[in-house]
């Protein structure tokens, strides 16, 4: 609103005016207003779940620490989500396709987050909302961003930089150690003339479901320990925000030889918002946490990180870039798999981690019953320092993820 008024006023040659015009100006007051927003209002929505009584039921599953966790408010997420909205709609031109679609996921998954953390605690249903329902509501989320990058004339790139009139309606997304960074959708389809084009936007659509699915469950897996999950989508949002910066910039997507995104920038502002929200979160999600965020927080998160991965044609990036999520996500499925599978075949089932998602592994100090492939640490690891390794991971492939753009 604060751009949109200057925008307004800008006949009136008012001194700092044409700040509101750089995108690394606004990028900085968004990620300010979204981290003080989330320190100052954060403490007053903390007591006020504690007034609610809406903290955390914990089953003892032998974690160490893991009872002392029980009555901590939960549904933080709520705070990251004001703290997000707080700074884009201060900031960020709300004209624009990329911002309207990531405010919609934002409210959508927040929406879906908060219903599952209402069924858990005010129903007293541990297992919340059943897991096809909220497939479901990631699947329709995904298809109405997917369905508007298809058919929406404001979502086109430039495949070459120096010819204005090239921009189109793309199919391609970057990908990385080629030389021209870039993959087809369309080298998928196994039509050919007319048909290809439509068979090559649904392919596309279906991926852009998938990863924005893959991501919100991605990120719902790894909230599990004191500050894991916001630490490790800060590390990812500075990255995303970084690509998107350099994807809707002339000079520099010129330079590093990637695809232009007109009206992309847009979306370095709003990543920056969410790594400022995600920060001010983390003085009180840190440990000793004082409120978890819920799957209010979790599904939200993971909703933008996909969604924006998308938006600025980095998807195929992400199983590098969010490799923590995707590491959770698969030790979850590699266990159920090989559990069922041992079972079948033997008549009791074997693990290969004591305990999932993987960060649990770690922490795990009870004994598990059947084989157990990878030895857990004894002592377990404390969750502080399981916490601190993961974003340390996070950081060398965020940084992984940045190289790419020159190796080809």
């Amino acid at each position: 609103m604060i751009y949109h008024l200057f925008q307004l006023l800008k006949e009136y040659d008012i001194p700092g005016q044409g700040l509101m015009n750089y995108l690394s100006f606004r990028a900085f007051l968004a990620s300010a207003t979204a981290m003080l927003f989330s320190l100052l209002v954060g403490k007053k929505i903390i007591a006020l779940l504690q007034r609610k009584q809406i903290g955390e039921t914990v089953r003892d599953l032998g974690l160490q620490g893991q009872i002392e966790k029980k009555g901590t408010p939960t549904m933080g997420g709520v705070i990251i989500i004001l703290s997000i909205l707080t700074a884009v709609l201060l900031f960020c031109d709300l004209t624009n396709v990329y911002v309207l679609l990531l405010l919609l996921s934002t409210l959508w998954c927040g929406a879906l987050g908060f219903t599952d953390d209402y069924i858990k605690v005010f129903k007293h249903n541990k297992e919340g909302m059943s897991e096809h329902g909220k497939l479901l509501a990631q699947i329709l989320l995904g298809l109405v961003i997917g369905l508007t990058v298809w058919t929406s004339d404001d979502i086109v790139v430039r495949e070459k930089v120096a010819i204005p009139e090239e921009e189109v309606k793309s199919t391609k997304t970057t990908i990385p150690f080629v030389k021209d960074h870039e993959f087809d959708y369309k080298w998928l389809s196994p039509l050919k003339g007319k048909w290809n084009w439509y068979t090559k936007w649904m392919i596309y659509v279906l991926m852009i479901v998938f990863v924005i699915t893959a991501c919100s469950n991605g990120t719902n897996l790894t909230d599990g320990l004191d500050g894991l999950a916001a630490g490790t989508s800060a590390i990812v949002g500075v990255v995303i925000g970084v690509l998107a910066w350099l994807g809707g910039n002339l000079i520099d997507s010129d330079y590093l030889n990637i695809m232009y995104i007109p009206g992309s920038g847009e979306i370095a502002i709003f990543m920056s918002a969410f790594v400022g929200a995600l920060i001010g979160f983390l003085w009180y999600n840190s440990y000793p946490a004082q409120v978890f965020m819920g799957d209010t927080g979790s599904l939200t998160i993971g909703g933008i990180i996909g969604v924006s991965a998308v938006l600025i044609r980095k998807e195929l990036l992400l199983p590098l870039l969010c490799g923590i999520f995707l590491m959770e996500s698969l030790s979850v499925l590699m266990q159920r798999t090989y559990f069922r599978w041992t079972k079948r075949k033997t008549g009791e089932g074997a693990r290969i981690w004591s305990m999932t998602p993987l960060h649990h592994h770690y922490q795990d100090k009870k004994q598990v019953p059947g084989k157990v492939l990878i030895s857990k640490p004894v002592p377990p690891h404390h969750e502080a320092k399981i916490v601190a390794r993961f974003w340390i991971v996070g950081i060398l492939l965020a940084v992984a993820t940045l190289a790419l753009l020159k190796v080809r």
